[in-house]
């Protein structure tokens, strides 16, 4: 008995420390957000229909709140999401009455700015940076907020919370400002523009035990669902659209499964998953030793992947 209570205790007193956390991060984002608006004067929210941005939508709900929140959400759409995103994002954006401004890669490929790639690696995430640079261009964006984290790869790793790129949109790790004691300094030259990232300093469990915590609803694809899958290089692709590229010798079988994050079909695998509600995948992944990002294919193309993407104007 003894031991069943000490037990319970450990249990307890983890939770409440964890809510602490959880209570300090989010107030440090909701300052974030305010600082944006009052530093810049036209932001706009990157918005995937991710579960971390629909946790900075919830997050920017809260800065501002009663009004609503003072700036568009923008989505770069490859053409290649997965439907039950789309359909996530654009009953969201209604039922909040917030605007949404969508914009294309195939738009990109069709005005030759970039090439569709072919072949069993072909994906278009690359092709979102021209696509998002002409949107920053084009609606004069000064301050882009998107919902990177320190925790998912070693480049974003490197990234301050106001990061600053050039007019050409590139990201210089060697040019970034100190942030100390918690001074965001906003402040940039005629062309330049600014990422930032409120939720750098959460790892994948703060998010979804906030999403827990909060009762967030999130597109169910998070959630283990009975999917026509095959497996390449170890890893379990959808075989839903004809996007994701697939051998004839690949079987395609039903797996019980679920996506930890929603990238492009073409680049995201699924993982093996009984979880089917919140609690059971905040348990799953406390237990977890492999990065979310382990399941995205793009970053694994070479040691620097994603730090080449972001040098070139990438999220």
């Amino acid at each position: 008995m003894e031991t069943i209570e000490k037990l319970e205790q450990i249990k307890s007193t983890a939770v409440i420390n964890n809510t602490a956390s959880i209570n300090s991060l989010e107030n440090e984002a909701i300052y974030i957000f305010r600082e944006v608006a009052a530093q810049f004067e036209k932001p706009v929210l990157l918005f995937s229909g991710g579960k971390d941005s629909i946790t900075l939508v919830r997050l920017a709900q809260k800065a501002f709140y009663p009004a609503k929140i003072p700036f568009p959400l923008m989505h770069i759409d490859t053409g290649h999401n997965f439907p039950e995103t789309i359909e996530f994002r654009d009953r969201l954006v209604k039922e909040l009455g917030l605007e949404l401004i969508i914009r294309n890669v195939q738009d990109s490929i069709d005005q030759g700015k970039v090439k569709e790639e072919s072949g069993r690696y072909s994906s278009r995430n690359q092709l979102q940076t021209t696509t998002l640079l002409d949107a920053i261009e084009e609606f004069k964006f000064d301050a882009c907020i998107g919902g990177a984290r320190r925790d998912e790869e070693k480049a974003r790793a490197k990234e301050r919370i106001f990061s600053v790129r050039d007019d050409f949109g590139q990201w210089d790790e060697k040019k970034q400002r100190p942030e100390l004691f918690d001074m965001l300094n906003g402040e940039i030259e005629l062309g330049q523009n600014v990422r930032v990232f409120p939720i750098s300093n959460w790892t994948e469990l703060d998010v979804w035990s906030y999403i827990e915590k909060e009762d967030i609803e999130i597109p169910s694809i998070y959630f283990a669902h009975t999917r026509a899958t095959f497996v390449r290089d170890g890893m379990i692709w959808t075989a839903d659209d004809e996007v994701v590229f697939r051998d004839d010798n690949e079987e395609v079988v039903d797996r019980v499964v679920r996506f930890r994050t929603v990238g492009d079909m073409s680049c995201t695998a699924a993982v093996l998953s009984d979880a089917a509600d919140i609690t059971s995948v905040v348990r799953e992944i406390r237990a977890s030793t492999i990065s979310e990002r382990g399941a995205r294919i793009d970053d694994k193309r070479s040691e620097a992947a994603m730090e080449k993407r972001k040098q070139q104007g990438y999220f």
